[in-house]
């Protein structure tokens, strides 16, 4: 069965996170998006851990329902996200990390060490002052079965590849334990295409999750398997890279994301990676050093050129969220009345979001919400569009109807519809 699944979330616990991230919110809005498997988010919080076993219940193989949903409904996966902050090889290291883990048993391991060394109250996401490498220690003494993940592992600031505070390749920040790291979160400054050029990572499965923040960003990038709902299915398709299952990732467009550019969003200074090698990655403005981001790290990472795509790649599509295709087509603001009215009709009458993004037919789209926003999905499944660039912790603008700004060309993993 095809299995849409999103991993990283957050919990209202978690700093600038919305006040209604709750499970019973979370599954709500997992519904809406037709995500099938959803992260529970923060369980090293105890307020938060203390909800998961006060609400959910063991559904299949490694994974919970909500109990009033008896059985019905989102399927959850105990997830968590930590950030390290700490010094290796002469350097501060800033890398945050996705925690996947198969039983409560494992999570409450997990959490009496995270809770002597560190303090696990403060925040959903806890920061600890150990290395990576310890960490991935934690975790596999608490179950062999649990999973670390490198979550957006391009993104400048707290990343294992990083350009302010991350390393050269995973060996490098893992050492004796890197066997053992099998997948990244790609982030959504960047793509898989974008990671086929490091051939470092030709054997580590590229995973995309929306690591929302407040429930309408659920399922903003996922991961999509043809699989049994079950924790062991699932992890072992990321383990093993099976392309066979893992039928493709649902991508932002990178370009969108906030550090896909080099710049410094205080004088205004939007860089591409050549612009920014010109200038010598100083601002011309203030005369301080520009966030050099994803596009340009992984270029220097990277050896082979753009384009390259590997023999055992997993294909992404890459999609915009069906509230801002609704603000292009209507003109007004993503959160205003219209949009929000039509975006609730529409995927009640669709049966998801993802029903119209992924699996629609442009001719039905258009009976059921008009030609304009039809020729819009058809834009976006078709890279028709033109993006402004993030840069430096600003996201991209999006442009589908207007004159591109930045073309977004065809590449090979890029599953084409038309």
């Amino acid at each position: 069965m095809r299995v849409i699944a999103d991993l990283h979330i957050h919990s209202k616990y978690s700093r600038a996170t919305s006040r209604d991230m709750t499970l019973p919110v979370i599954a709500e809005w997992a519904r809406i998006k037709g995500i099938d498997v959803v992260g529970t988010g923060d369980f090293t919080h105890p307020a938060h851990f203390a909800s998961i076993e006060e609400l959910l219940e063991p559904a299949e193989d490694g994974l919970f329902t909500l109990k009033k949903d008896k059985g019905d409904g989102p399927r959850f996966i105990l997830t968590a996200e930590v950030s390290n902050i700490f010094s290796q090889g002469g350097r501060v290291r800033k890398m945050h990390s996705l925690l996947l883990a198969p039983s409560i048993e494992a999570v409450r391991k997990m959490n009496e060490a995270f809770g002597r060394l560190g303090n696990i109250k403060s925040d959903g996401r806890p920061i600890f002052g150990f290395s990576s490498q310890d960490l991935l220690k934690i975790v596999l003494d608490a179950s062999p079965d649990a999973m670390l993940i490198p979550a957006h592992a391009w993104t400048p600031w707290f990343s294992i590849f990083g350009s302010k505070s991350g390393f050269d390749s995973i060996d490098e920040c893992f050492g004796a334990l890197a066997e053992h790291i099998r997948a990244i979160e790609t982030g959504l400054s960047s793509n898989p295409e974008m990671n086929w050029r490091l051939s470092a990572l030709d054997d580590i499965t590229l995973i995309s999750n929306s690591d929302a923040h407040s429930p309408s960003k659920l399922g903003r990038e996922a991961n999509v398997f043809d699989c049994a709902l079950s924790y062991n299915e699932i992890t072992g398709i990321i383990r093993t890279k099976d392309a066979k299952r893992f039928l493709y990732t649902v991508e932002f467009y990178p370009e969108e994301g906030k550090y896909h550019y080099d710049g410094h969003r205080e004088c205004g200074v939007l860089y591409s990676p050549q612009e920014s090698k010109a200038a010598d990655k100083i601002c011309p403005v203030c005369g301080k050093g520009l966030t050099i981001g994803v596009l340009s790290r992984v270029a220097e990472l990277s050896d082979r050129p753009a384009g390259y795509a590997p023999p055992n790649a997993i294909p992404s599509r890459a999609m915009v969220p069906l509230e801002e295709i609704l603000s292009e087509a209507f003109e007004v603001g993503p959160a205003s009345k219209k949009v929000q009215k039509e975006y609730r009709r529409l995927v009640a009458e669709a049966g998801s979001e993802f029903a119209i993004l992924l699996d629609m037919n442009v001719a039905d789209i258009a009976r059921l919400a008009g030609e304009k926003v039809a020729l819009a999905v058809a834009k976006v499944r078709s890279g028709d569009i033109g993006i402004t660039p993030g840069f430096d912790g600003e996201f991209g603008k999006i442009n589908i109807f207007g004159k591109a700004n930045v073309p977004m060309p065809a590449t090979p993993g890029q599953i084409k519809l038309f």
